[in-house]
């Protein structure tokens, strides 16, 4: 997964946790969660910043800088590395992963340009690797993410396969020019579910997709509704988890439960999400919030039966109560008048001897 000859398979070291996510984490320097990873990475210190926390660059289409990545082996051996860019991507769990080494890049892995890709370093050492940014003529205006990563592959005997350790510095560029940061709520859907006993009340869930449908990344803060037929009974409530930041092009799925909703045969349900952006010198604004509806049926089922049921021994029970006795009348009359028969044949016989 990382370019290296692999004789089996090879299991990748998520980046989420490796990476310096700015802000969030402290200016040391980015460690790996396991103890066989005895190397760290920082930014180097120069014009563009010291003690960075990662890489954050504004710059125009054409536009060209030079930087570097400071390896230091915290351990007893040399340690021999691999050195690259990659594009980033939002993953699973809501935190920026990079892709791995031979993904073909299209940001800013391919904009980065490490022309040391294999660094060996002494122990108890530092090493600075230099890299360059080349941001294309076309390169259109917005942002993109990726990161410079140092990928060690080791062979895992019990598992038989080749364990890829990576350990990066998130890159973050941003393009300038006309930036448009929007935002979409996608495929809103509502259900409601009566449980065991749906008489009355039961939990609706709101399903729906934010889209990032602009060029800046971007995050969002949801309210979700509920209400009945013309916005009675109304109930809000909100996702378990704050939605992470989407990277321009990325999606999200929601699904949001809504408990004790009345069962009135409809169900409406609104999403109203503000788009949170973050500009270049960290920064927050919102936007203006975006306001999406749809409705589902919440019909009790069990409860319509139970009346359909009353209303049918209602209007039938007479009837059926009177088909019920003509029958049994008539059954006693077709019992006498053959009783009658019998009787008088029996006389008519009587009469003949």
């Amino acid at each position: 997964m990382t370019g290296l000859p692999t004789p089996s398979r090879v299991a990748a070291l998520s980046l989420a946790a490796a990476l310096v996510a700015g802000a969030a984490l402290s200016a040391a320097p980015a460690m790996a969660a396991t103890d066989d990873v005895t190397w760290t990475v920082r930014t180097a210190s120069n014009a563009l910043g010291a003690d960075r926390t990662n890489y954050s660059y504004a710059l125009n289409p054409g536009a060209h800088l030079d930087d570097a990545l400071v390896v230091a082996n915290r351990g007893t051996e040399a340690i021999e590395l691999d050195v690259y860019a990659a594009d980033g991507f939002t993953s699973s769990t809501g935190a920026l992963d990079l892709r791995v080494a031979n993904d073909q890049p299209v940001g800013v892995g391919a904009w980065v340009t490490v022309p040391q890709r294999h660094v060996s370093v002494p122990a108890g050492q530092t090493v600075e690797v230099p890299f360059a940014v080349d941001v294309p003529q076309n390169a259109t205006p917005g942002d993109y993410a990726g990161g410079v990563v140092t990928s060690l592959t080791v062979a895992d005997a019990t598992a038989n396969v080749n364990v890829d350790r990576r350990l990066g510095i998130r890159t973050g560029i941003r393009v300038g020019g006309d930036l448009a940061p929007a935002l979409a709520v996608d495929d809103l859907r509502v259900g409601w579910d009566g449980g065991f006993v749906p008489f009355l009340f039961g939990d609706a869930t709101v399903r729906y997709r934010l889209h990032n449908t602009g060029n800046v990344s971007l995050s969002a803060d949801e309210t979700d509704a509920v209400t009945g037929p013309f916005g009675v009974a109304r109930l809000e409530s909100a996702p378990e988890a704050a939605a992470p930041t989407l990277l321009p092009g990325e999606s999200w799925e929601r699904e949001v439960r809504v408990p004790a909703v009345a069962a009135m045969g409809v169900v409406i349900a609104s999403v109203s999400a503000t788009p949170i952006v973050t500009d270049a010198a960290g920064s927050i604004s919102t936007l203006d919030p975006l306001e999406v509806s749809t409705f589902g049926w919440a019909i009790p089922w069990p409860l319509l039966l139970l009346v359909a049921l009353v209303v049918a021994g209602i209007v039938f029970g007479p009837r059926l109560l009177r088909e019920r006795r003509r029958r049994a009348q008539q059954a006693e009359d077709d019992r006498v008048a053959a009783a009658v028969e019998r009787t008088l044949a029996e006389k008519e016989r009587q009469l003949v001897e």
